[in-house]
């Protein structure tokens, strides 16, 4: 079975390599061949060279090999054979070669003191151990001695003393006092490498009796405390300042020997008064770089991991005001030996070749010894298949006697090295170490690591193949490894498949099978983006990844490289992380991490939140002056978005206290001002920060600061005067704020007089107020007028003087010589004299025309007078008067206007406008249709606008396919209201045009349709041209026949359009209705909603083509919205209509039935209905007709047939010979005329009223009729052209 693996796993989980060399190879560490194959014993695991034991617990001296067969173990002490056995206090761990000295029980450690060896052996050879020297820890007490206290003069130099026992291993020092309290240490007093306590000069401080030197042995976890020292320091005056002497290390040269590797640390401690400071330097090189470190205030220099490059020449430098001194120390770096190459294990089959390698070096260099199994090679038994060659053994021909451990001895004055390597004699057929068909994923483009983990001797050779019966495997697209693992570079969806690996030696041949898997690369196809965002909101990362579908993949969202914030404003969704109510902590970065089994993708944006700034703070005033002040502040934190400028607000505690203003306005940059002061203001500051997010909070307010008083520097404004009688003067102006008086005693000084007659300034002071009145003035002159201002400390400078006037009076005099020029028939210019300016006794504002119409001339009678009034603003002369009604007689006057009012009327003057063009013919009707022939009859023109001269008719058919025949036009006297047109074609339809002229022109038309009757037995079509308002006369005039030769044109197609939309409402249900012009077939639908509600329209399907609908389940008294659509044109609706339904009523619970006038109402019904039932049987039975009952045969939709409106029952059609025209139910007034003036969205166009029924259910009772067309199509022009005239009648 197979079992799934990642490369990179199995390149984790891989335990052997083969480093296959010519003439060995390695035994892999597979547990289960290391069962089958003999091996030589390796030394695993033993304790150090140098070992230092705690003498209070038991000795381990560890030993632990392995081998096959399982090793044996002997020690060796001092030399000799250590016989565990005659010694109860030693012990081996079990299947291990460790002793344990069992000291617990009264044993003592110096017993046991001592070079110890261990050796493991078994039948192929011995491994031996290094020498491991045992040594118990001392931890001594100091030494009793005497300590005499210290006495120094002030500025001396000291040195205390600390002289540890020699304990194993050394142990740290450190001074305390006896409060366990370190002694503080400086430049001045420090602590050497040797525990002594320098002082480079005393100072009275450093008297004190408890300088204690305590020494910690680690090993032992003891600490060893000396007699406290006692220092007494003395003063003298003056002290003597002296140039620097050292302490240590004395004479100006000295040496130091340190091992390579080790840390070499160089101390120059000095005296002298200052207190010196050390310098190092390397003469004839720089010290080394990352490797060197300074410590105990650059006293002590600190080499790491040196080597022999290290050796030469240190020099330290003292140095103070007074002078210097220097130290050299000459170092010299010794190695022990360390390894080149040590010798490796080697594992060989019979009659192959071989070299174990030792080398290794030092200073001074070591020197090289062989052992065999522990023995020296010169004294071992003899194998000729071994040769040594100093640091070498060559081996030729081995057989498996050749077997053995080899122990390779490298020493020198300095220490030595020890390293086992066996020679293991193995003849082996090959193995294949990998499990069968194991499974590698790989992701596409990337590496296949394929392992063929593999063992034999001698060393077999890998082969890999492909496929079951595929070729060996060569070429640049493969690389093969030499412990067998194949590797393809960049694996490709065609790598997929099976892999064969074939081992093969002289001893036989194994092959093993495995499988490769490429998989496509996960994505990240939507990585998150850099986002800025104000604290407070909330914002989405977006991570949208792609992947194999063979593998499940995993996204990890991390800030800043760690988990997100156990936080519930945090929200990850599938493809998003969202934060909600974000954070200043929330910023930084984020990644989205997908992982899957084989591979893993991440992607980082960065979250920047910003906010408004951090107000500022710490503001302070200075350089505090008469009028001007600086103020500095420090910034706030600016919330990630810098700080664009700084407002500045000032608050006057003593005239608006609480209330703040605007003083000025820095950039960002700057965080101090110097602001300008007024006088006698006490000032307190604020700063707020300005971002583009906003504006910071304010700052604390700053400390007060009072100026001075003194005058005034500005005098009010806005000084006016304006008289509000004509005897008086009124002086107001703009009164000083409060820190504009500079001062306490705020007045006012008013000055005026009268302009240009020589007077002297007349003057009065006044408090704190804005206006002023001077009475007895003449009416409407000019006064120069001046406002300053003045306090307790004096005036303002001198104000500026305004000019002002006395008040108005209404003017005297009417403006002359007004004449009127007329332009047109509705517009006329008007002239008129100015007054003079004296007698406007004001400010002239214009001129003002009063105009009315007296009559119009065409109709001889009076009407409302209605005055018109045009205002011309400034000294004009002239003026137009537009809007005027033609062929009428006018008047008007004009009148002078000031700022009081208006003066005197000019006479009125009299003028009359021209004739114009018409208005349209007030209706047009068409009566009495026959086979051939039409009557027409109209009003004539509402508005006239002159004297009528003709009416003009013009004419066309209209064919079924809406195609416009020949234009005919008939000129007909003005005193005419009628015509007959005889000689048409039967069952046509007629398009008429007819319009008024004046001698000016032709006025607007009115346009009309109607059908002649059919011929023999056709349909009788219904009358045309309704208009409301006027009862049916029919009169004739002379007839006009007129024949017509047809030649048809196409006409434009209708534009789909819904017209005439209604809506009726009652109590809980609403009656639409409709009409529609387009496309046929179309499927209707309803739209309505509560009035001003946000909710979505509600949809009703209308069934059918019907062009009404009833809405039901309304609730009372609430307006509702509507509109009407067509289902298959998009975008087609209705314009919306609103309606309200009818407020709740309380039902009555009362039996009709039983009322009198109900009973009385329905003996009426039932008369009624008999009479018309006599009627019917007798016209039935009169000039051959038939009932609708054959018609509804004929027809398949009876719900088009007109319904007779005055007796209920359905219409009767008159046979051939009857050709008078039958009544048709309709809504329309029964003379049928049409008035232009009524809107076209109305139901007059289409011969309905505007109160128009409807049933309950919504069938609407009457007729409904095609559009009237408003223009005549002459030459190929088309026009709309309105289908048949249907009647609609519908019972439910």
């Amino acid at each position: 079975m197979m079992t799934k693996k990642s490369i990179s796993a199995s390149r984790a989980s891989l335990i052997l390599f083969l480093c296959q060399m010519i003439t060995a190879l390695e035994v892999p560490l597979d547990p289960i061949l290391l069962k089958e194959l003999s091996q030589p014993p390796t030394i695993t695991q033993q304790s150090p060279k140098d070992y230092i034991v705690d003498p209070r617990e038991n000795i381990v001296i560890q030993c632990e090999a392995k081998g096959k067969p399982p090793p044996s173990f002997s020690w060796t002490r001092n030399g000799t054979h250590f016989d565990i056995d005659k010694d109860a206090r030693v012990t081996v761990k079990p299947n291990s070669g460790t002793l344990v000295i069992n000291i617990m029980n009264g044993g003592k450690t110096e017993a046991y003191e001592g070079v110890y060896q261990c050796t493991a052996r078994n039948e192929r050879g011995a491994a031996i151990s290094n020498n491991i020297v045992i040594r118990p820890s001392r931890s001594p007490l100091w030494t009793k001695e005497k300590v005499e206290p210290k006495h120094v003069r002030e500025g001396d130099p000291l040195v205390l003393h600390c002289s540890p026992p020699v304990g194993l291993p050394p142990p740290i020092i450190f001074w305390m006092d006896n409060s366990f309290q370190r002694l503080p240490q400086n430049e001045r007093v420090s602590q050497g490498l040797n525990g002594d306590l320098y002082f480079s000069n005393v100072k009275p401080e450093d008297t004190r009796e408890d300088y204690i030197c305590y020494a910690r042995f680690n090993h032992t976890q003891t600490i060893q405390q000396k007699q406290p020292i006692s220092v007494k320091v003395f003063s003298t005056k003056p002290l003597t300042e002296r140039r620097p002497t050292l302490l240590t290390p004395v004479g100006s040269t000295s040496n130091k020997v340190e091992l390579r590797g080790n840390v070499l640390l160089l101390e120059c401690i000095a005296e002298g008064l200052p207190t010196p400071v050390i310098r190092w330097i390397k003469e004839g090189g720089e010290l080394p770089i990352n490797r060197t470190f300074f410590e105990n205030f650059k006293k002590t220099l600190k080499i790491i991991e040196v080597s022999e490059a290290d050796s030469g020449k240190y020099k330290c430098v003292a140095r103070n005001p007074l002078g210097s001194t220097h130290h050299t120390i000459t170092v010299t770096v010794k190695a022990a030996p360390y390894w080149i190459t040590a010798p490796r294990n080697l594992v060989l089959s019979p009659g192959e070749d071989g070299t174990l390698i030792c080398r290794a070096n030092g200073n001074p260099k070591p020197n090289i010894s062989w052992l065999t199994n522990g023995v020296p090679i010169a004294i071992a038994p003899e194998d000729p298949s071994r040769k040594v060659d100093g640091d070498t053994i060559i081996f030729s021909d081995v057989q498996e006697r050749s077997s053995a451990v080899y122990q390779c001895n490298a020493s020198n004055e300095y220490g030595y090295l020890l390293a086992n390597a066996f020679v293991n004699v193995l003849a082996e057929p090959p193995r294949i170490l990998t499990p069968a068909n194991k499974l590698y994923q790989v992701i596409a483009n990337n590496p296949a690591l394929l392992d063929c983990a593999f063992f034999g001797s001698p060393v077999p050779e890998i082969e890999w193949f492909k496929g079951v019966k595929g070729s060996i495997l060569r070429g640049d697209l493969y690389v093969f490894h030499d412990n067998g693992t194949l590797e393809i570079p960049v694996a490709q969806k065609d790598s997929t498949g099976t892999y064969t690996c074939v081992a093969r030696n002289k001893l036989g041949k194994v092959q093993n099978e495995v499988h490769l898997e490429v998989k496509d690369p996960t994505m990240i196809i939507k990585q998150p983006e850099y986002k800025i965002i104000q604290r407070g909101g909330q914002v989405s990362f977006e991570c949208t990844i792609k992947h194999d579908p063979t593998l499940i993949p995993t996204i990890m969202w991390l800030k800043d490289n760690g988990e997100l914030p156990d936080d519930e404003r945090f929200i990850i969704h599938k493809d998003s992380l969202a934060i909600m109510n974000v954070t200043d902590k929330d910023d930084g970065t984020y990644t989205c991490v997908a992982n899957t089994t084989l591979d893993s993708v991440s992607a980082s944006a960065v979250l920047t939140v910003v906010d408004r700034p951090n107000p500022p703070f710490d503001l302070e005033l200075t350089d505090q002056l008469e009028r001007s002040i600086q103020l500095s502040w420090i910034p706030g934190y600016d919330n990630n978005s810098p700080i664009t400028n700084f407002v500045i607000e000032y608050e006057d505690g003593m005239h608006e206290p609480g209330v703040w203003h605007y003083q000025a306005e820095v950039r960002g940059t700057q965080t101090t001002v110097q602001l300008k002061l007024s006088p006698y203001v006490n000032y307190s500051f604020r700063v707020i920060a300005v971002n583009e997010i906003g504006r910071s909070q304010p700052s604390e307010a700053s400390e007060q600061y009072l100026t001075k008083a003194a005058k005034p520097d500005e005098n009010p404004s806005g000084v006016q005067g304006i008289g509000s009688e004509p005897d008086n003067l009124v002086i107001i102006w703009e009164p000083l704020k409060g820190f504009q008086s500079n001062g306490p005693g705020l007045q006012y000084k008013v000055s005026w007089r009268q302009k240009d007659v020589g007077d002297e300034w007349t003057s009065v002071i006044v408090a704190n107020v804005s206006k002023y009145i001077v009475s007895g003035t003449p009416t409407f002159v000019p006064y120069e007028i001046k406002v300053q201002a003045l306090n307790d400390l004096g005036y303002a400078p001198e104000p500026a003087e305004v000019i002002g006037h006395s008040g108005e009076d209404l003017p005297m005099v009417a403006p002359g010589n007004v004449q009127v020029h007329i332009v047109n028939s509705t517009l006329a210019k008007v002239h008129w004299d100015p007054v003079p300016l004296k007698t406007v006794r004001g400010h002239l504002q214009g001129y003002r025309i009063y105009y009315w119409k007296v009559q119009s001339l065409s109709k001889r009678r009076r009407r409302h007078v209605e005055k018109k009034i045009l205002t011309f603003s400034g000294n004009k002369t002239h003026g137009m008067l537009p809007g005027l009604e033609p062929y009428s007689s006018y008047k008007l006057n004009v009148r002078v206007v000031n700022g009081k009012g208006e003066g005197p009327a000019s006479p009125d003057k009299l003028f009359k406008t021209p004739e114009g063009v018409p208005s349209a013919p007030s209706f047009l009707k068409i009566t009495n249709p026959t086979l051939d022939s039409l009557t027409l009859e109209w009003g004539p023109p509402t508005h006239p606008n002159g004297v009528l001269i003709a009416y003009t008719l013009k004419f066309q058919p209209i064919n079924s396919t809406h195609e416009l025949g020949p234009l005919v036009e008939i000129r007909i006297p003005a005193n005419e209201t009628s015509l007959i047109l005889s000689n048409l074609n039967y069952s046509t339809r007629y398009k008429f045009y007819f319009y008024a002229q004046t001698s000016v022109g032709a006025g607007s038309q009115i346009t009309e349709e109607a059908v002649t009757i059919m011929d023999e037995a056709g349909i009788l079509p219904p009358a045309v041209g309704a208009g409301k308002g006027y009862s049916e006369t029919l009169f004739a005039t002379s007839p006009v026949i007129h024949t017509v030769h047809l030649t048809f044109y196409k006409v434009r197609p209708v534009y789909p359009r819904i017209r005439n939309f209604t809506a009726s409402a009652a109590e809980t249900y609403a009656n639409i209705s409709w009409e529609y012009e387009g496309p046929d077939h179309v499927n209707f639908y309803v739209e309505y909603g509560v009035a001003g509600s946000k909710e979505d329209w509600k949809k009703e399907i209308v069934n059918g083509s019907r062009s009404f609908f009833v809405l039901k389940g309304l609730t009372p008294g609430t307006s509702y919205k509507v509109r009407v659509g067509a289902e298959g044109l998009s975008g087609f609706v209705s314009s919306e209509d609103v309606f309200e339904t009818g407020p709740a009523m309380a039902s009555r619970q009362v039996d009709i039935a039983t009322q009198g006038w109900f009973i009385g109402l329905m003996c009426a019904v039932a008369l009624l209905i008999l009479i018309l039932l006599i009627v019917c049987f007798i016209r039935r039975n009169k000039g051959g007709k038939y009932p609708v009952k054959e018609k509804e045969d004929a027809h398949a939709d009876p719900e088009i047939q007109p319904m007779k409106e005055d007796d209920g029952t359905f219409g009767e059609y008159s046979d051939a010979e009857d050709h008078k025209p039958l009544k048709k139910g309709s809504r329309t007034p029964s003379d049928r005329t049409v008035k232009k003036e009524d809107s076209d969205d109305s139901l007059v166009d289409y011969g309905e009223g505007v109160n128009g029924q409807f049933n309950e259910d919504g069938s609407f009772i009457g007729q409904y009729s095609g559009k009237k067309e408003k223009e005549p199509a002459e030459g190929n022009e088309s026009s709309e052209a309105p289908s048949p005239v249907n009647a609609m009648n519908s019972f439910v």
